[in-house]
C-alpha cells in the first residue's frame, strides 16, 4: 500500500498527524495547480483550502484501488476549479486587462543573480500570462501535463475524457502557447 493510502487510513481512525503530514506533503501541488488555473495568488491560496475541507469530507470515498491519492486528489482539485471557474464567468467578464495580468512572486534562492531572478521572474510571469489566455480545457490539459508532470492516464482519469482528447488539449494547448508567447516576443519570432 502506498504511503499516502496508509496516511488516509489513519486519518479515517482519527489520526490527526496523519491528516497533517497528508496535507503538508500535497499542499504545494495544490496550490501550485489552483494557481496556474486562476493566476492570482490569493484566488490560490483560498482554493487550496476549499480543496483541502472538500477532501476532508470526501477522504472516506478514495479507494487506493483505483490510483494514486496524488491522482485522486488532482481530480478533486479539478473539479474544484470548474466550479470556481463557472461561478467567476461573469466576473471576469468585466474585468479589465490590467487587472487580470497575474504577476509571479520570486522566491529567491541562493546561488541566483538579482539579474537571473528579475529574467526568471519575468519569463514565468509572461508564462502565467499566455496560460490564462488559453481556454480553460486547453490550459488545465498543459497545467497538468507540462507543470504538474502527469502522465496521460493519469490526466484521463483526472479529466474524465478518452486518452485521444488528452493528448490532443495537450497539443493545441502548447501550440496556442507558443502563439501567444511569440506575440508577446518570448521566444522564436
Amino acid at each position: 500500500m502506498e504511503p499516502d493510502a496508509q496516511l488516509v487510513q489513519h486519518c479515517l481512525q482519527g489520526d490527526t498527524a496523519a491528516w497533517e503530514e497528508l496535507v503538508h506533503r500535497h499542499t504545494r501541488r495544490v496550490y501550485n495547480q489552483c494557481y496556474r488555473f486562476t493566476g492570482r495568488g490569493s484566488d490560490a491560496e483560498d482554493l487550496s483550502q476549499e480543496v483541502f475541507l472538500r477532501v476532508y469530507r470526501t477522504l472516506a470515498s478514495y479507494q487506493s484501488v483505483q490510483g494514486a491519492f496524488a491522482t485522486w486528489l488532482t481530480r478533486v482539485t479539478r473539479n474544484l476549479l470548474v466550479d470556481y471557474y463557472r461561478r467567476t464567468r461573469r466576473d471576469r467578464l468585466t474585468d479589465s486587462l490590467d487587472d487580470a495580468l497575474p504577476y509571479v512572486d520570486a522566491k529567491p534562492s541562493g546561488g541566483r543573480s538579482p539579474e537571473k531572478l528579475a529574467l526568471g521572474a519575468e519569463l514565468s510571469a509572461q508564462v502565467q500570462a499566455a496560460l490564462m489566455k488559453l481556454s480553460p480545457d486547453l490550459r488545465e490539459a498543459v497545467i497538468l501535463r507540462d507543470l504538474q508532470g502527469l502522465e496521460y492516464a493519469e490526466i484521463q482519469h483526472v479529466m474524465d475524457v478518452p486518452e485521444g482528447t488528452v493528448k490532443s488539449r495537450i497539443n493545441r494547448g502548447r501550440i496556442e502557447m507558443a502563439k501567444v508567447l511569440t506575440e508577446m516576443g518570448v521566444g522564436p519570432a
